[in-house]
């Protein structure tokens, strides 16, 4: 059972809209909270391997508890998962089990999780309905909502995908107790992003109670959730398929998918700790354009350090890192429009807006500073 009423963050979208709800025991009453929006009671769950053996178990109980027939699938864990081969193999799965348009497909997992499982909701039989059950922070804070899925491609990552909304976000914020602290800190990163891109009174608190965050207190989580939950709602509500201002939810992207690419897409390089380290890229790039103050740049770095993330190319795993091959990889970014790559840029703490009109060799040149730097120089 649910220590009390978890808060709910709706996302306003006319006939898509859903509920967002966050807090302690979900998954135990997850059949109480799904059965309303299904249009059968038939869902068919596809897991991490590794978080099945978690969660799984509670999971299916609370469905049997609702009356909701389901199966189970489970998915080997990595962002290697989100692949045309996967896929394939998780399309043929489904298709053997007979789904049909009304069945419902439940995503028990993190981001690659969400991501991959949302995108079969996408296409198969043209389309039916999904749940998101994130299970780490990262996927609780970003990209459990707003309904952008995606698989990756040796040409980059989410390349090939489709926007298609969730149903229903369950974030029950007691399985972040099972993860690493690495996880915990690669979905701080994009706790930290909200701030940074509108919110300064939002940054000014994780200033102070960031660790408590990190470490799983109870209260401190529920509220860094909601509220980051409660700026992308706002934002996909404005702009739905990122046709203007849901573009600055990729403050630090640009910069974060090129470290993630030149390392491979592999645990190396978790995605929020590059996506961190690109938020430290982004805001000084923003410096050296004029646009923010040094002082901003210097306060972004030190929280993000002072918790534990990577923000100095000597924090990353060991890499003949290049300027020139960081900008190759941004070209392939499927944010680039008329050939131009497009940057979240800063006017500081609390701003953040897209920027088409930088030039290159700008970007090349903060990267290579940034590289040259030594651990502990300015």
């Amino acid at each position: 059972m649910s220590a009390g009423a978890p808060t709910t963050v709706p996302v306003a979208l006319d006939r898509r809209a859903y509920d967002i709800h966050i807090g302690s025991g979900l998954i135990g009453e997850a059949g109480r909270w799904m059965r309303p929006v299904l249009k059968a009671p038939r869902a068919i769950v596809i897991a991490d391997a590794a978080v099945a053996k978690l969660h799984l178990g509670a999971l299916a109980a609370a469905l049997d508890a609702a009356a909701i027939a389901h199966d189970a699938i489970t998915v080997p864990p990595g962002e290697a998962s989100k692949s045309f081969h996967r896929l394939e193999i998780l399309m043929s799965d489904l298709l053997r089990r007979r789904i049909e348009r009304s069945t419902t497909l439940v995503a028990l997992g993190g981001g690659v999780i969400g991501d991959l499982v949302g995108f079969a909701a996408a296409i198969a039989l043209r389309g039916i309905d999904f749940v998101q059950v994130p299970t780490t922070l990262l996927s609780q804070v970003d990209s459990s909502v707003g309904g952008k899925t995606a698989i990756n491609t040796p040409e980059g990552k989410n390349l090939v995908g489709a926007f298609h909304q969730p149903r229903l976000v369950l974030a029950d914020t007691d399985v972040l107790k099972t993860l690493p602290r690495r996880e915990m800190l690669a979905g701080y990163a994009e706790v930290a992003k909200y701030g940074v891109i509108g919110d300064a009174g939002f940054f000014a608190w994780l200033e102070t109670n960031g660790a408590k965050v990190v470490d799983g207190d109870a209260q401190a989580l529920v509220h860094a959730v909601a509220t980051s939950c409660r700026a992308k709602a706002k934002v996909v509500e404005a702009d739905e398929r990122e046709e203007g201002l849901r573009e600055t939810l990729n403050f630090g992207h640009t910069f974060g998918h090129a470290l993630e690419a030149e390392t491979g897409f592999s645990d190396a390089l978790l995605h929020g700790e590059a996506v961190g380290f690109g938020m430290v890229l982004a805001a000084r790039l923003s410096v050296a354009r004029g646009l923010c103050p040094a002082g901003d740049f210097d306060r972004l770095r030190a929280h993000l350090a002072g918790v534990g993330l990577p923000t100095r190319f000597a924090d990353l795993p060991q890499n003949p890192w290049s300027a020139e091959r960081l900008i190759d990889h941004m070209g392939r970014d499927k944010k680039v429009r008329d050939g131009r790559v497009r940057f979240v840029l800063t006017r500081g703490i609390g701003t953040a807006f897209t920027a088409a009109d930088v030039p290159i060799a700008e970007a090349k040149a903060v990267l290579a500073g940034a590289i040259a730097e030594r651990a502990g120089n300015a």
